[in-house]
């Protein structure tokens, strides 16, 4: 399991930070632009024209995170995923509607990224929350599934603090939406297509 969870720090988490980065970019440009609570309450209305100014920069990005999202079923959970995400951010970080509509279905690795910009989060910490994001899920995971020791786990995803600290490092510079890492995971693809259709499905995401 760590190492499934290693080679999706190589590709598809990869491509999520990449696009949480950037997302936290188009927010604000300025890594020193904002510090927390600088933004203060968003305003009624405001955040709404806002967010329809924006949409342009973020469909790009959208765009681009779809082309290298192949399977329609982990786009599709991304998006009800990233829904989910504006709701707790209408309520506890207001000012996540200012770039981003409030009844919008966006990609997940979108939405963290401009949560993390609202919240005075460097593009260094986004990337590192996406990718321990995704190592402990994929370990948490393992525990419902396969008879291992918790301890063990907690081992799994210790190890894989220098593949985490690697991709922080390829992906916090980015600034430019052609410069995202575009490496693949065919078999991810195709499991998560065959998972849809199952009769009896054991995980959403």
């Amino acid at each position: 399991m760590g190492a499934y969870a290693r080679d999706r720090l190589r590709t598809v988490t990869r491509i999520e930070a990449a696009v949480a980065v950037l997302a936290r970019h188009l927010a604000h440009p300025d890594p020193q632009a904002i510090t927390i609570g600088e933004l203060g309450p968003a305003q009624a209305g405001e955040s709404e024209q806002t967010a329809i100014v924006m949409a342009p920069r973020f469909g790009q990005l959208e765009s681009a995170w779809g082309a290298r999202t192949p399977s329609r079923a982990l786009r599709a959970a991304s998006r009800r995923q990233g829904r989910a995400y504006l709701r707790l951010a209408e309520r506890v970080w207001p000012d996540t509607l200012r770039y981003l509509p409030r009844d919008g279905e966006i990609a997940r690795p979108i939405v963290i990224g401009v949560i993390g910009a609202v919240t005075g989060l460097s593009a260094e910490q986004v990337a590192r929350l996406v990718a321990y994001d995704d190592a402990q899920t994929v370990v948490a995971a393992s525990l419902k599934l396969l008879p291992v020791d918790p301890a063990g786990a907690v081992t799994w995803l210790a190890a894989l603090h220098d593949d985490i600290e690697r991709l922080v490092d390829d992906v916090a510079p980015l600034t430019d939406i052609e410069k995202i890492p575009a490496g693949g995971a065919p078999l991810i693809d195709q499991f998560a297509e065959q998972h849809a259709i199952e009769r009896m499905r054991l995980f959403h995401a």
